[in-house]
């Protein structure tokens, strides 16, 4: 049985018909201790799957890490439990040498839920992280008409939604091309996003200039966080971004786009970065749209 989608005997019942029983697939949920230096960092609940690239990317959003050679090792912590789920549910992870350990004020004090990335920190300073990254001078430009094909493009990757209907996505777009480059599922959305940086820190491609991060649902301060800390000049969302994210999207000069289901979207922060011409709009300039 998978860990990432395991099944339940359940009964379907539709008003008219008869109940009957069959087998239904879940979104795997468990939680993941992720202990550095030998010390317990953060427990969050995720659906099993890319761990390494979730602890990566989770030490790129807490501002510890910002290059693949400051993480030296991940592994398994071997003898946890003789019980397999338990033995792969806690990551030993080390530094270079040279690195400094993770401040004490950004330790999450209990777990995070899947949906909560930002539950457990130890001080309200410690939500605004400092980014090694300015996406301010990014010079990606894309067409409204790309960003339009690219919920279709989300949605056609995530194998393990159409599976259970039951978690989140975040992928990662060329700004270019419009080419996928990589897509993550989870439980949680900010471990979606998590996997995703994770993935482009231990590739190398840190800070990820002219690139576009989706996401399957609504646009957090969190998840606008976590683009700022990788680089990512671009968030886009299916759903509605919250005020916070807005404020940390203008502040960090990002383009925040909400509601992307084509063909339309909303723009609310950057609208620089997006080029809406057409025939009918004759490529009006920002200042130039009516209020």
């Amino acid at each position: 049985m998978s860990r990432m989608t395991p099944d339940r005997l359940v009964v379907r019942v539709t008003v008219g018909q008869a109940a009957r029983r069959e087998r239904d697939a879940l979104a795997g949920e468990e939680p993941l201790e992720l202990r550095v230096g030998g010390r317990s960092f953060a427990v969050t609940m995720r659906t099993p799957g890319a761990d390494f690239d979730l602890a990566a990317g989770f030490l790129v959003s807490e501002a510890v890490v910002t290059r693949t050679e400051q993480l030296a090792t991940m592994r398994y912590c071997d003898g946890a439990s003789v019980d397999e789920v338990n033995r792969f549910n806690i990551l030993e992870l080390t530094l270079a040498p040279g690195v400094a350990a993770p401040n004490e004020s950004v330790a999450r004090s209990f777990f995070t839920t899947s949906s909560c990335g930002l539950c457990g920190k130890a001080s309200i300073d410690a939500v605004r992280t400092k980014s090694a990254f300015d996406v301010r001078d990014d010079p990606l430009r894309v067409t409204a008409s790309l960003l339009a094909s690219l919920p279709a493009k989300l949605r056609a990757a995530q194998s393990m939604f159409e599976k259970t209907g039951g978690l989140h996505a975040a992928a990662l777009f060329d700004g270019a091309t419009g080419e996928l480059l990589v897509l993550r599922e989870d439980v949680g959305r900010h471990n979606a996003v998590d996997k995703v940086v994770g993935w482009a820190l231990r590739e190398g491609r840190l800070p990820l200039r002219g690139a576009i991060l989706m996401v399957s649902g609504r646009a957090s301060f969190e998840l606008v966080q976590k683009a700022v800390m990788a680089g990512i000049p671009m968030l886009c969302a299916v759903s509605a971004p919250s005020s916070l994210a807005v404020d940390l999207a203008e502040e960090s000069k990002m383009t925040l786009v909400g509601f992307l289901r084509d063909p339309s979207m909303v723009v609310y922060a950057g609208f620089e970065r997006v080029d809406s011409s057409s025939p009918s709009t004759g490529g009006a300039a920002p200042e130039e749209l009516p209020l």
